[in-house]
């Protein structure tokens, strides 16, 4: 990641996020989540292809909220 990338959030809350599940049915952090969003994806579809999100036995019903929460607050900064 470089200088110039945008941070959702704060270094105590990306610890957090290393903690916390992201899509319980795969077993992904929401720090996954975050990354691949401060890495350029910019849809559903996108984190979903880098992370395996969505895939699950829910598919996405769990874990499509949060994504497009996180990438809401990403693009408004």
């Amino acid at each position: 990641m470089n200088n110039s990338t945008q941070k959702i959030m704060k270094p105590n809350e990306r610890t957090m996020a290393r903690l916390k599940a992201g899509c319980i049915c795969k077993g992904v952090k929401l720090i996954r989540l975050i990354e691949a969003i401060e890495n350029g994806a910019t849809t559903f579809a996108q984190v979903a292809a880098v992370t395996g999100v969505g895939d699950g036995p829910c598919e996405g019903k769990r874990c499509r909220m949060k994504v497009e929460e996180l990438l809401e607050q990403h693009h408004s900064r």
